[in-house]
């Protein structure tokens, strides 16, 4: 039976200052307090436009960012290639919505596109499609809401911006994974994908769509695509997480007086996100799955499921992945048996990277177990060492 407890493998890419470091850094992101003055501290000092590159790149940013630009992630995509590991450059830069900003972002995405074409150990591209236009528009054709004249050239925009990376991703046969967002853009995000998914998944999948399990509708959602994608005569790419946004959406469904979108508790959030990984193994003649998860139940069920319907392990059209600087207990173990594992590796300028950090220093401490899980298993590989070391 598959085992997450090898602390030998999952950091071997790590030297003993690394991980020390990676100790102390877990040991802060365990204390809310902490987490919560440093996030202040952090947009207080970005208000005030003071340097903050020095306290946070080599701590946080180190920790779980791939670096500024794709060529200093590239030291790290080696590190993961030694171990079997996969990596994905994700432009993580959230948040803006300037024309100048949507430029920098496509620039930036189709570079990230060119640069797996040719690097072996890159198997992916990806985007956040809220880089890609105004909010606004996205949450007004999303509702259905009449535009005006330059809304609704802008939400053509989207889509042509949107065209622009899939027609690049299937030149290159590359496979791109496109984010879920918040329930209020996702419709028209959707609507998007999967006419892109129409166009360019007819040989293989090409172009993912995000499910966010969270939500009490995506398994609904799932086995409707799937049923348009079979009728239709395209493969259907689908990506799994179970969410990132849940505060926001509960405080938002609750102001504006309509149901709640999210799942009443966690256990029906790994209800459907399991039932999702059956149904897709159970379709994998027209499905391949991206499994993107830091839950061992998720990944080592999704192991069983292929090894009930003899799909080999390194079968491409299953993937696990992790974000870079968490879960390599699952990352790294299920490399060294011979699965696809790639690492979520963002990247960025620091200033521009901070709301993705904020975000993850706050699901490290909201998470439960998730700090004192890593906590954990590096103090067993510390301890491992001094023992070899005294041998």
């Amino acid at each position: 039976m598959l085992s997450f407890e090898n602390t030998q493998i999952a950091f071997a890419h790590r030297s003993d200052r690394e991980l020390r470091k990676a100790h102390l850094l877990f040991k802060m992101l365990s204390s809310n307090t902490l987490v919560s003055f440093g996030k202040k501290l952090t947009q207080l000092s970005i208000g005030l436009h003071l340097p903050v590159d020095w306290a946070v790149k080599p701590t946080i940013f180190a920790h779980f960012v791939g670096g500024v630009t794709i060529e200093e992630c590239k030291k790290n995509v080696r590190l993961l290639e030694k171990a079997g590991v996969k990596a994905i450059l994700d432009y993580s830069v959230e948040g803006k919505e300037s024309i100048e900003d949507i430029e920098k972002a496509m620039e930036e995405t189709l570079r990230t596109i060119q640069n797996a074409a040719v690097d072996q150990n890159v198997p992916f591209a990806v985007f956040k499609p809220t880089a890609f236009t105004i909010h606004k528009v996205l949450e007004k054709v999303s509702a259905g809401m009449d535009l005006s004249e330059e809304e609704k050239k802008e939400a053509e925009n989207f889509r042509t911006r949107i065209g622009k990376l899939c027609r690049n991703a299937f030149e290159n046969s590359l496979p791109i994974l496109i984010d879920a967002e918040d329930s209020w853009f996702q419709n028209f995000i959707d609507e998007v994908v999967y006419e892109n998914m129409e166009k360019y998944n007819k040989e293989k999948a090409i172009v993912f769509n995000t499910y966010q399990m969270y939500r009490c509708d995506r398994l609904e959602k799932l086995e409707q695509a799937y049923n348009i994608a079979k009728a239709k005569g395209y493969f259907l790419g689908a990506k799994f997480v179970r969410g990132a946004y849940m505060e926001r959406e509960r405080a938002r469904a609750a102001d504006k007086g309509y149901p709640d979108p999210i799942q009443p508790d966690k256990e029906s959030t790994d209800r459907d996100y399991n039932a999702a990984l059956k149904f897709c193994i159970g379709h994998i003649d027209r499905i391949s799955i991206f499994n993107g998860t830091h839950n061992e139940y998720s990944s080592r069920y999704m192991t069983e499921l292929m090894a009930e319907h003899g799909i080999a392990k390194n079968d491409q059209r299953c993937w696990f992945s992790q974000l870079y600087g968490m879960s390599d207990h699952i990352s790294f173990n299920l490399a060294s048996e011979g699965y696809n594992v790639a690492k979520y590796v963002p990247f960025g300028p620091v200033k521009s990277v901070l709301p993705y950090l904020i975000r993850r220093a706050e699901e490290n401490t909201s998470i439960a177990g998730q700090t004192g899980r890593e906590l954990n298993l590096i103090m067993k590989e510390i301890e491992r060492r001094k023992k070899v070391t005294h041998k």
